[in-house]
This record gives structure tokens, sequence and C-alpha cells, in this order.
């Protein structure tokens, strides 16, 4: 069962999500807010799996509390959800740590699936946001190419290997039956992985992966 708490300034919206959320038997709402601050103490209050943040709240916005609750509640994975697809939302999330991305005009099925997805320890964009990153990535990445090779070499083959399938958007599950590796391994991996490149996140290290080419030489 994964546990998540629902944070939103309008009740309305919270009630949808919340509806959609409950046709899923895998996720139980465990507790809402109407705002940043409220959110911050019901993560720890109730220590979900994940938080799902609309970015734009009273008192404190969705970014803010993102910040404080990963600080607060590392093991929480965090998703924003907006209405806002600009680019500077988009990197402020993912400066801030969350694994997810969606936004409120997407397909309900999208919710669900981010939702697993960040809770199976991968990364969650919507398609529309995926595709702003990744055209950004392309844009940048001849400059930005190097840099990124230079920030793996500090890691070992297998973790190479590891980033490669972090990249690919694969979970620690996943991975662990793609390497034969067991679960506990891959997430040891991980971590140190994220460690030695100095991000915050599977998303970021997914995006240095990407840059470095990693993810193209799977296919």
């Amino acid at each position: 069962m994964i546990r998540l708490l629902l944070a939103d300034d309008e009740a309305m919206i919270r009630a949808g999500v919340k509806a959609i959320l409950a046709a899923d038997p895998g996720i139980e709402v465990v507790a809402e807010a109407a705002n940043g601050r409220e959110a911050i103490e019901q993560a720890r209050s109730h220590r979900p799996d994940v938080a799902l943040l609309d970015i734009r709240m009273p008192q404190l916005d969705g970014l803010a509390a993102a910040a404080e609750i990963r600080r607060a509640t590392p093991d929480t994975a965090i998703v924003m959800l907006t209405t806002f697809g600009e680019d500077d939302y988009i990197a402020r999330a993912l400066g801030e740590g969350a694994s997810g991305f969606l936004l409120k005009s997407g397909d309900p099925r999208e919710l669900i699936a981010g939702v697993h997805a960040v809770a199976a320890g991968a990364a969650y964009l919507s398609p529309q946001v995926a595709h702003r990153v990744i055209s950004e990535l392309r844009d940048g990445r001849m400059s930005r190419g190097a840099a990124a090779r230079d920030r793996i070499d500090a890691l070992t083959e297998r973790e190479r290997e590891v980033l490669a399938l972090v990249g690919a958007g694969l979970s620690n599950a996943e991975i662990a039956r793609r390497l034969y590796l067991v679960e506990g391994t891959v997430k040891s991996y991980v971590s140190t992985i994220l460690t030695r490149l100095d991000v915050r996140n599977r998303v970021q290290a997914a995006i240095i992966a990407y840059e470095a080419g990693l993810v193209d030489a799977l296919r």
C-alpha cells in the first residue's frame, strides 16, 4: 500500500484528485493539506511514501514545502502537481528534489502511474513535461556532454550501468532484475551514485546519464 499526502489549496481539486487515487486499491491518502505549512506538518506526522504537492499554495508554496519535506522526511518521494507548465517551475521543482512532475490537465492515468513510479524509486514526468526537458537537453547537449562525461568518470563500471538504467526510467526493482542483483544492492548503488555526482535525486542523475550518452548506449 502506498501511503500518500495530498496538498492543494482548492478543496474541489483535492476531492477530485483523491477520487482518482481512490480508484487504485494500492494507494491510500493518509493526510491532506490546504497549504505548504500544513503539508510539512502532515508529512512529519504521517511520514507518507509519497507527497503530492500543488506548486501554488498560500502561506508556503509547494516548492518551498518540497524542500522542507525532503529534509524532514527524506524517504518521502515528492511529486509536484500543477496547472503551470513553464520551464522555470519544472527546473525549480526538480532542483528541490521532486521525483515527479504532473500537470493537472493531464490524463488521470498519468497521476496513478506517476505515484506508483516514484513510490517504486523511479522518476516520472508527464509527457508534456518530459518533452520540454528532453528538448532543452537536446538544445544544449553538445556543450554539456563533455561536462557530464567528466562527472561520471568518478563512477565504477557497475555504477555506470546502474546510472544508465536510472536514466532510462527504471525503478530499483526493475534494475535489480535487469542486472541480476537484489533490490537492496541497487538502492545502495543509487545512493552512492547520487553522492558521487553531487545531485539530490534520480531525476538529476538521469539528466546526467542522458547528457553523458549512457542512455543512448542502451539502445
